[in-house]
């Protein structure tokens, strides 16, 4: 994920940022299962998808401690 895609993470809502954060965590599901079996030949994806994850979780805490502070906009 570029910078800019970290920018563009910033411009979606919290419930957008959760639906994305639920597909990421499927791909991630379905890409540990293929490594499992030896179905995945490129294992860096695994580590790239679940850096992608946790960024998307960065923001959404970033998103709600804002809320948090300067109340619900």
């Amino acid at each position: 994920m570029k910078r800019k895609d970290v920018t563009a993470l910033r411009e979606l809502t919290v419930d957008e940022l959760q639906k994305k954060a639920r597909e990421v965590k499927e791909e991630l599901f379905n890409l540990r299962f293929q490594l499992r079996t030896g179905h995945l030949s490129n294992f860096s994806t695994v580590r790239a998808i679940r850096h992608d994850y946790a960024r998307i979780l960065t923001v959404i805490a970033e998103k709600r401690m804002a809320e948090d502070k300067h109340g619900a906009a």
